[in-house]
């Protein structure tokens, strides 16, 4: 199967289509290829070797982040709908401060590289949400984080009415400003 990727607007940041063929035999079926080494490297992506596979399954309106690790992820909507926002809150990156947003589904994935902030809110009744990653994630951890609504980042959340679901540590993240040690 054929990956095209293309680079975001954000340093480390991929834009991935994916190739969905739908299965001729079952109405509604289909396959995809979301992961491939060598076709990543035929694509020009960076060299990726996960070790874990996440999964996160959210309602409509749900919003998740921003979070940051310390890992590369590859980001896929297994299934449903998601309006992604991809921020960098790398102090000495050159698109510090910049974000990005799209609508992902299944045919679209994303490179995330180390480091970058990601978030996003379910658009369909049903959203779940994959990633790849190169790191193990530690829950006694804490990660950087910045406030989904930092007026710096500035990204329109398609959702804020009554179904905007937000848990509360994704409330309580610092902005962008104090996550850099400013005001």
């Amino acid at each position: 199967m054929d990956i095209r990727a293309e680079r975001g607007p954000l340093e480390d940041l991929y834009l991935i289509d994916l190739e969905v063929r739908e299965d001729p035999d079952r109405e509604g079926g289909s396959f995809r290829e979301v992961f491939h080494t060598e076709a990543f490297a035929r694509a020009g992506l960076p060299p990726f070797k996960p070790i874990q596979w996440n999964i996160s399954e959210s309602t409509v309106g749900t919003l998740r982040g921003f979070h940051a690790e310390p890992w590369n992820k590859v980001v896929h909507v297994a299934a449903g709908r998601v309006f992604a926002a991809i921020a960098d809150i790398r102090r000495e990156s050159p698109t510090a401060g910049k974000a990005w947003v799209g609508e992902l589904d299944r045919s679209r994935a994303l490179f995330v590289g180390s480091g970058l902030a990601n978030g996003f809110q379910a658009l369909s009744e049903r959203a779940v949400y994959a990633y790849l990653v190169d790191g193990h994630w530690a829950p006694d951890t804490i990660y950087p984080a910045v406030a989904w609504d930092d007026p710096d980042l500035a990204v329109a959340w398609p959702i804020t009415d009554e179904r905007l679901a937000l848990s509360a540590r994704d409330r309580a993240n610092p902005t962008l400003r104090a996550h850099w040690g400013g005001a």
